[in-house]
This record gives structure tokens, C-alpha cells and sequence, in this order.
């Protein structure tokens, strides 16, 4: 695939989507957002693809929305406008919402800034790396404009309620270690540690069966918004579409046995766990 503002790699069950406008800090204009659209309802179709990593080309990952479009959008008149407005942000709630639920693990390498929907991004991702010099925020009220992803909505699933107030309201930005603490980041890194962070993570992700992989997304996505006996029935039918799996029957007697495939992929997690410290 080809395109004018989104860098688009597959290496092997890994695709890499890059956000490509560094001179506008990869802000989201119109054109790169329907790009976005298009690469992600690729990547949902293929297969061949289990892990997916956005970043931005360049010192960010992206600065949000780009305002300077606000000014030009098409129409006749402010009912035209409004009704133009409303079909984009509806279709990039529906690419949100996409990322989301799709039943590839996905990653967001951030560095610098992560703002607007860009952080936006981050939080329909299932995994967060951020370098030590990454900024996030929803500094929307700065403009007189709300978000349109779905940011203040999934903002307020991650972070408590005082602190997404005062991030909303007063237009604030947090550090990365501040984003660690609220939860909006699995981990923290210098800078020239995060792309071999990423690859860390995706070596242990690649050494897990892809239906446990998935079905452990879908059940923790899925099962945040529902109620507690709902999300232990999403739990209850993922356990017994594993348990006649071959996977489920290789993997139960490695771990007997004490050898491969169970072996390797405690290896590779006890090393992560050494270098990165716990969770935070």
C-alpha cells in the first residue's frame, strides 16, 4: 500500500504504521486521517497479521488534529459545515473504535508530543511504550473545541476523575512518568531504547499462540464495559473455545514437561521482567 502522509511495512505478521507529516509535528489533517481509515481496514482483513505498531516519523507521534484545516472545512454555509463535521468525526470514532476491537494485538511507540488524537490513538491501543521525553494531553479547550475521537470518554476509563477534569478543563499537559502513574503507558524509556523496547515486546508477543492471544484481547476489551457477570460469561466461553484446541493441549504438557514452547516463553518474560522492572 501506498500513501501520501501514513508509512505503511509489513514484516512478516507485523505491520507498521507510521504517521508521516514531521513538519507538522504528524498532525492529523483530512487526507491522513481517511489514510489511517484505509490502512487500518486493510490490516483488519489480513490474516497474516498479528501485531500492529503505530508511530510517528520523526521527534513526535503526533500533535493531534491539524487546526489550521478548521478554518477552511467545505460547505456552503454553517449547516453544511455542521453535517460534514459530523460525518468525519463519526468516521474516525468508527477507526477508533476499530483499533480497538480488531483481533490484532496493537502497540503505540510514542515519542514527544501526544496530543489530541494522538493520544487518542494511544488509548484504543492494547500496549503503550513512551520515551522519557513524550508529552500527552487533550488540550482542546485551548481552541473552544471539544475531542471527537472518543478522547474524553476513554480518557475517563483510565484516569480518575480529578485528573481527566483538570486535564479537559484547564487544557494541562503530563510527562511521560506522570502518564506511567495514571496508567495511560505500560512503560517508560530513553529515547534510544524505544524502538529496541518495542521489539523486546513483540518477540514475547510472537511467542504466544495467536487464538490465546486474541481471545485474552477480546474478554479484556470487551469485558471492561460490561458488567461483572457478563465479562465472567466472555471468560467462561473463551475458556472452553481453548480447551480443545491443539494449542491448548501442546501447551499444557510443555508446561508438564518443562520444556518448549512453555520453556522459551517463560524465558523471554523473566528477562523482560528483569530489565523493565515491575509494572509500575
Amino acid at each position: 500500500m501506498s500513501f501520501k502522509y501514513i508509512l505503511y511495512e509489513k514484516k512478516g505478521p507485523v505491520a507498521w504504521v507510521s504517521f508521516n507529516r514531521p513538519e507538522k509535528m504528524n498532525a492529523f489533517n483530512i487526507e491522513l486521517s481517511m489514510e489511517f481509515r484505509e490502512v487500518m481496514e486493510s490490516i483488519r482483513r489480513d490474516d497474516d497479521i498479528l501485531i500492529v505498531v503505530f508511530k510517528g516519523v520523526g521527534k513526535h507521534f503526533s500533535a493531534g488534529d491539524d487546526i489550521t484545516e478548521f478554518n477552511s472545512i467545505p460547505g456552503r454555509d454553517n449547516d453544511e459545515r455542521a453535517r460534514f463535521l459530523l460525518k468525519q468525526v463519526s468516521i474516525y470514532q468508527d477507526t477508533a473504535n476499530q483499533i480497538e476491537e480488531m483481533d490484532k494485538i496493537t502497540i503505540s511507540m510514542v515519542r514527544g508530543a501526544c496530543i489530541g488524537g494522538g493520544l487518542e490513538v494511544t488509548m484504543v491501543s492494547d500496549l503503550v511504550v513512551a520515551s522519557e521525553n513524550s508529552v500527552f494531553g487533550i488540550p482542546e479547550i485551548d481552541i473552544d473545541i471539544t475531542p471527537g475521537w472518543g478522547g474524553t470518554q476513554r480518557l475517563s476509563r483510565y484516569v480518575g476523575r480529578r485528573r481527566v477534569k483538570e486535564m479537559v478543563l484547564l487544557g494541562t499537559l503530563i510527562s511521560a512518568q506522570e502518564a506511567l502513574r495514571c496508567g495511560l503507558v505500560n512503560r517508560v524509556v530513553p529515547d534510544d531504547k524505544l524502538e529496541e523496547t518495542v521489539e523486546e515486546m513483540i518477540d514475547i508477543l510472537l511467542s504466544k499462540r495467536p487464538l490465546a492471544l486474541k481471545l485474552m484481547k477480546f474478554i479484556t476489551t470487551k469485558g471492561i464495559e460490561a458488567d461483572l457477570h457478563t465479562a465472567e460469561a466472555f471468560e467462561a466461553l473463551s475458556t472452553t473455545l481453548c480447551f480443545g484446541t491443539v494449542d491448548r493441549l501442546e501447551g499444557c504438557d510443555a508446561f508438564a514437561e518443562k520444556r518448549d514452547p512453555w520453556k522459551t516463553r517463560r524465558k523471554k518474560v523473566q528477562e523482560w521482567e528483569q530489565k523493565m522492572g515491575p509494572i509500575a
